[in-house]
């Protein structure tokens, strides 16, 4: 049996090497149209910064490397211009000599990722914008830095690639501003979550220009402008474009195979494309959500590793099946590492969910051992089934920890008062008694069980407004005093039975404190001498975070850089 590879990188080599495992003497080919036949491409931006030095770190495997360990023939610089499935072959140009001929196939699998969007706007084709997607894009890059050692850069788009560009040029010297369209940076995250993202980059000094659509380019002054709509440019001595990728979908089209959403190829769940004997994986392909079943493209290098992986089963005889992503992600940003897994509360709406969720503010570990810090924590979950949707954390310590449980949990089709019966690993250099993902778990029994009531930050606007409500906060005076909402009165946790009789009778009570578990003790005591209490979910703390960032979001664009 003879197969064709298109791509390397995560899909094709991995489907490669697992195929050779299953199979010694298959006669398999790669073709890869750049130079390199498996590298990182998640470590590119920690190159172009120079954390990582060695260039060769980055290349998971040469050519000859494949060929020595697997007797595979992996060619680099060869780009399969067409599919011609009726004769079961590939057209192919040698990028070297410029010389194209036929291969044959028996079974052909597609793993030629995603290409950066490029917009059709005026001046895209300036010699000072990049993107980055490959090795090549790469060199390109840490050579113009090198050389031209630039004071500033815009970076367009606020996601994976936008984010830790902009961390990477920042710490290297630049003065950075992101740029994005909507409204928020990382759109896997609710606009809550985000504003522990925004902080910490704007606290770095990179700045942020949020809702500003770019119009187009122009070279002046020996560096580029940034042109919008309306409102000033923004002079950079570079830029990046980190917009996003789309499907690199040529030659699906050339073969005739089905194409879904935003272009990407159709597969079952053998990875089987609409054409017989041809498979497609990775950043190319359509796949189901596991939440939501419903499709999405997910370009990630995880999900790619397991398609490759049971395509190259069902190539070699095996019943294999991908089942979906949940999504799970996480992200450096400066000091903070930000995760995510299965749906954001926004998009579980979206798709048709009612939600509810908790928000807490736990240690990375153990209090009274050193080092511990917080975290802000929001599980989302379906209202009535308390089947978990998602879940969201930013901290600094012990992020991707809880996110992997959680998305563990996900995938078990756990509710969200389960977490708290999951035995986790504690000791106090690395969690408490009560993990918390435990924690999560707890307040989501006490939801399920009616112990706790719930008001959210969406709703304060509107308290505001009530006049037959309490509003409360259970902090100390000089937390109070330091910054609170205005019309809340403030009577700490521990002085509440004393002073029971200052709140009015009959009226609900919305309580706060700093991170959600002094006001939920207030709530307790409120309910023993008959009050009906709400809790805020996430504290004082996460309201005054969100309520900054959006004031900051409003505020005129203070660019930082040169005009």
């Amino acid at each position: 049996m003879k197969i064709v590879i298109v791509g390397g990188v995560a899909g094709g080599a991995t489907a490669a090497a697992r195929i050779r495992r299953l199979d010694e003497k298959a006669e398999i080919v790669i073709f890869e149209r750049s130079g390199f036949i498996s590298y990182a491409n998640c470590g590119l931006p920690y190159y172009i910064g120079g954390v990582i030095t060695d260039e060769s770190a980055l290349t998971l495997q040469s050519p000859e490397g494949f060929f020595t360990r697997f007797r595979i023939k992996a060619k680099v610089h060869h780009e399969v211009l067409s599919v011609n499935p009726e004769k079961k072959t590939v057209s192919v140009k040698n990028r070297g000599d410029g010389s194209v001929f036929e291969e044959s196939y028996d079974k052909l699998l597609l793993a030629p990722g995603a290409k950066p969007f490029v917009p059709d706007i005026p001046g895209v084709d300036s010699e000072k914008i990049f993107t980055l997607r490959s090795m090549e894009d790469a060199f390109r890059i840490k050579e113009f830095t090198e050389k031209s050692k630039p004071k500033t850069a815009a970076i367009i788009g606020g996601g994976f690639v936008g984010i830790e560009m902009a961390e990477n040029l920042s710490e290297a010297g630049t003065k950075v501003v992101i740029i994005e369209q909507a409204k928020q940076l990382l759109s896997n995250f609710d606009s809550d979550m985000a504003s522990f993202i925004h902080s910490e980059i704007r606290r770095n000094g990179v700045t942020l220009a949020l809702g500003k659509t770019v119009t187009g380019f122009s070279e002046k002054n020996g560096g580029i402008d940034v042109l919008f709509g309306e409102g000033l440019p923004i002079h950079a001595d570079m830029v990046i474009l980190a917009i996003g990728v789309r499907p690199e979908n040529t030659l699906a089209k050339s073969a005739g195979i089905r194409l879904g959403i935003k272009g990407s190829i159709e597969v079952n769940e053998k990875m089987e494309t609409s054409v017989k004997d041809i498979y497609a994986v990775g950043d190319a392909v359509r796949i189901k959500n596991y939440v939501s079943n419903n499709y999405m493209v997910n370009a990630l290098a995880g999900p790619a590793n397991k398609q490759a992986r049971i395509a190259a089963d069902n190539i070699c005889g095996k019943n294999s099946s991908y089942k979906g992503s949940v999504g799970s992600s996480v992200i450096k940003v400066f000091s903070l590492t930000a995760a995510s897994t299965g749906l954001s509360e926004s998009t579980a709406k979206r798709a048709g969910f009612f939600t509810d969720k908790v928000i807490l503010s736990p240690m990375s570990h153990a209090g009274y051992y050193p080092g511990g810090k917080v975290m802000t924590m929001k599980v989302v979950f379906e209202k009535e089934t308390f089947r978990i949707l998602g879940a969201q954390i930013a901290g600094y310590d012990g992020v991707d920890k809880r996110i992997d449980v959680i998305a563990a949990a996900i995938h078990a089709g756990m509710r969200a008062d389960e977490l708290s019966e999951l035995d986790l690993a504690y000791a106090p250099p690395y969690s408490s008694a009560k993990d918390p993902v435990n924690m999560a778990g707890f307040m989501a029994e006490n939801v399920k069980e009616g112990i706790l009531k719930q008001w959210f930050i969406e709703d304060a606007e509107r308290l505001l407004k009530m006049s037959r409500v309490t509003l409360l906060d259970t902090r100390t005076e000089w937390e109070f005093n330091r910054g609170h909402i205005e019309g809340f009165m403030n009577i700490p946790v521990d002085e509440l039975r004393e002073r029971i009789d200052e709140i009015p009778k009959g009226d609900p009570v919305y309580v706060i404190c700093q991170s959600g578990l002094r006001s939920y003790i207030a709530c307790r005591i409120l309910k023993g001498y008959g009050f009906n209490a709400y809790n805020f979910a996430g504290g004082f703390r996460f309201y005054d975070a969100v309520m900054n960032d959006r004031r900051l979001a409003e505020e005129s664009f203070p660019c930082g850089m040169d005009r």
